[in-house]
């Protein structure tokens, strides 16, 4: 996914970030970014909005009807600025179920690359399946 300025503004004005190094570019360059910063959770809405984690989930038979976000990590690594292009891959790390299989958790593992092939961030998410 390419990062675009004009996304990355809409962004941060949805979540309700009022720190202008994530709308204005001026303020951002005098804060030592190169452009606009993406705000901390825009690589995981990124990763959503591709739809690969819908798609692998409807694959192993899981009805996304009945699924919850159980949690979410984020660790990052550099700054992911507009101008960047970034890949997110992601595997199924773990499959684990608790009171006698009435709720099942998915544990996936990402790592998020930059054009450069540098890792920029790894995400971690627990998919919570009510059964």
């Amino acid at each position: 996914m390419e990062i675009e300025k004009g996304r990355l503004r809409f962004f941060a004005r949805t979540i309700g970030e009022t720190d202008p190094i994530y709308t204005d570019e001026a303020a951002a360059k005098a804060a030592g970014y190169r452009s606009l910063p993406a705000p901390p959770t825009f690589i995981f809405a990124a990763e959503l909005e591709a739809g690969t984690v819908l798609d692998a989930l409807r694959a192993m038979g899981v009805n996304l009807g009945r699924i919850l976000h159980g949690e979410q990590q984020f660790t990052y690594l550099a700054p992911v600025c507009a101008g960047d292009t970034i890949t997110v891959a992601s595997q199924i790390s773990d499959i684990y179920d608790k009171k006698n299989g009435a709720l099942e958790f998915i544990v996936k593992d990402s790592t998020v690359t930059n054009q450069h092939g540098m890792p920029v961030a790894t995400m971690r998410s627990v998919i919570v399946v009510r059964n």
